[in-house]
């Protein structure tokens, strides 16, 4: 039988601590954490300063007439009943006036039909002048007649149709089905400030 051995005593130190390991993976995302209380209201701020006055830079309109008007003892406003187009509405549907909100450079053009033997006698009017007629003589052939002109408008400037007050008989031809008179306006050119 052996003796029971011993083994010495050693008297052993803590080691030095070692170097830091590499960096572990990222951790899974925790879940959203809780809405915190609202905070307080912040001072109100100081006023702005004033905007421009809002200014349209276009202007149109088209619009036309489904009923046939005959000249009487006094001049006529030529009224439409038909929008194609009225941007901004500054075609007064009512009066048969353009009210021009946009100085400038405007196109216009107005097209009619004559009736046969009668005469065809308007204006396009500028205010209370007559910027261009539109004239066809009595004939025994019923045709369209058209007239255009480009006018430099100013802001409140009026534009309208007037037919001839009776010198001889004249009238524009249109019935409910078609529309034959047409009158259109756009600006082409803002004038600059």
């Amino acid at each position: 039988s052996h003796p029971n051995h011993i083994p010495p005593q050693v008297n052993r130190e803590k080691g030095d601590r070692g170097e830091p390991g590499m960096p572990g993976k990222w951790g899974k995302e925790g879940p959203r954490g809780e809405r915190g209380v609202q905070g307080q209201k912040g001072s109100k701020g100081q006023m702005g300063t004033a905007g421009d006055p809002c200014k349209h830079q276009y202007a149109a309109f088209s619009v036309g007439r489904k009923k046939a008007l005959h000249s009487s003892e006094g001049f006529q406003v030529l009224i439409f009943d038909t929008v194609f187009v009225n941007l901004y509405s500054h075609f007064d549907m009512f009066n048969g006036k353009f009210y021009c909100s946009v100085g400038g450079l405007y196109y216009l053009s107005l097209n009619v039909h004559t009736w046969n033997f009668k005469e065809t006698y308007m204006h396009i009017m500028h205010n209370e002048e007559e910027a261009v007629i539109l004239y066809a003589q009595p004939s025994d052939r019923s045709i369209m007649q058209s007239q255009s002109l480009m006018l430099e408008l100013q802001e409140n400037d009026e534009i309208w149709v007037r037919l001839y007050k009776r010198e001889r008989e004249n009238a524009i031809y249109s019935d409910d089905v078609d529309v034959y008179i047409t009158f259109s306006g756009y600006l082409v050119k803002p004038s600059i400030e």
